[in-house]
Parts: structure tokens; C-alpha cells; sequence
């Protein structure tokens, strides 16, 4: 998944407090915590089960690419492209790193439409502005808080960069270092990624 789990939890839990009692009237912050939740790993599972389905595609056509020398992560892209096409689906993967977040600006987008259509549905929850507006202020404090995420991402891969060996990214010592500079990074600037209970809705 683009965000650790235990980010998206983070997330959803800050954007409930950021809209409760300006934009939303909560019976409870943590219906809307775990609704807003649920979207988002929703979408973010659809990217991985996307992405699973070309590399299956791609594995009957292994020798076809070799024989004929196509790269495989430009067969890759153009598969995915063609299986987003038909589920009519938006791409969670940003282009080029050019977005500043892990999440496309487009998903972002997506999912503020997702998660402003959620909230009427929340039972308990009024919402206290226009639809769109709400909307609009779900998607300024999404892009606010996942660009904070990319900015500390950088930060924890680039001290395991200046270590004094080199760490081969994905390794085991690479993971548990990363998970420990992110994790100290979040704490830094103040956010607290323990989950917290949440009701059901």
C-alpha cells in the first residue's frame, strides 16, 4: 500500500478533527474516524489489486518481452494504464514523483469526493456547509497533511543514505531503520500514529 496503515489511520483521525464542529456536527469522532478509514484503505487496496493483476498479465508474456527486448516496466505501465481504462479507475500512483505527495493528485481528488459523499451517510453526523465546500476543505487538509508525510518520508530515507555503510533498500535492516526514523520523524513534528479504539458505524 502507497501509506503505512498506520498513517492512514493517522489521517483519517485528523481529518475528523480538522472538520468536526466547523464543517460537520460529530456524535462521536471516531464513527467519522473509522467511515473516512475504511474509504481510504479501500481505494488505496484497489491500486494494489491493480497492480497485481499486470504483473500476473505481465508473467505469460516474460519470453514475448525478452525476445523482443521491451523493458518491463514500460510493458508494465501501459498494462496498468489499459486495466485502469476499463474499471474506470484513477490511478493512486503519482506521475513521475512530480506531485509531492505518495498519493496522485488526481486519488487525492477522488478521494475528497469519496470521503464528502461518506459523511451525509454517517449516521449522527450533520453537515454544516454546502456539499462542495466541505469537499474543497477535505481536499486542501488531505494534500496538507500527505505532503507532511512525503517531507518526512525523505527525511528518514536520507539517514539511512548517510549511514556509513550502505543499506541495499528493501532489506531487512533497511525496513526496520526506516520504520524507526519515520516513526521518530512523525513523533517530531507531532504526530502520534498510535491507533486509537474506533466505534463501529
Amino acid at each position: 500500500m502507497l501509506l503505512p496503515r498506520t498513517f492512514i489511520t493517522y489521517l483519517a483521525r485528523e481529518l475528523t478533527h480538522r472538520l468536526a464542529g466547523d464543517a460537520i456536527h460529530v456524535p462521536s469522532d471516531s464513527i467519522v474516524q473509522t467511515a473516512f478509514e475504511k474509504v481510504i484503505i479501500d481505494e488505496l487496496s484497489l491500486e494494489d489489486e491493480i497492480n497485481a493483476e499486470a504483473r500476473e498479465l505481465l508473467n505469460q508474456y516474460t519470453d514475448y518481452m525478452r525476445k523482443e527486448r521491451i523493458p518491463y516496466q514500460e510493458m508494465f505501465r501501459k498494462v496498468k494504464r489499459n486495466i485502469l481504462a476499463e474499471r474506470k479507475a484513477v490511478s493512486a500512483q503519482p506521475r513521475g514523483g512530480k506531485d509531492g505527495m505518495k498519493i496522485s493528485r488526481d486519488k487525492v481528488t477522488e478521494l475528497s469526493h469519496k470521503l464528502a459523499a461518506k459523511l451525509p451517510r454517517i449516521s449522527g453526523v450533520r453537515v454544516k456547509k454546502p456539499w462542495n465546500e466541505v469537499r474543497l476543505h477535505i481536499l486542501r487538509e488531505t494534500r496538507e497533511i500527505l505532503t507532511k508525510e512525503e517531507m518526512i518520508d525523505q527525511i528518514a530515507q536520507e539517514k539511512i543514505r548517510n549511514q556509513k555503510r550502505d543499506i541495499p533498500e528493501g532489506s531487512a535492516e533497511w525496513t526496520l531503520l526506516y520504520r524507526r526514523y519515520y516513526e521518530d520523524e512523525m513523533r517530531r513534528y507531532g504526530i502520534d500514529l498510535t491507533p486509537a479504539p474506533a466505534a463501529p458505524y
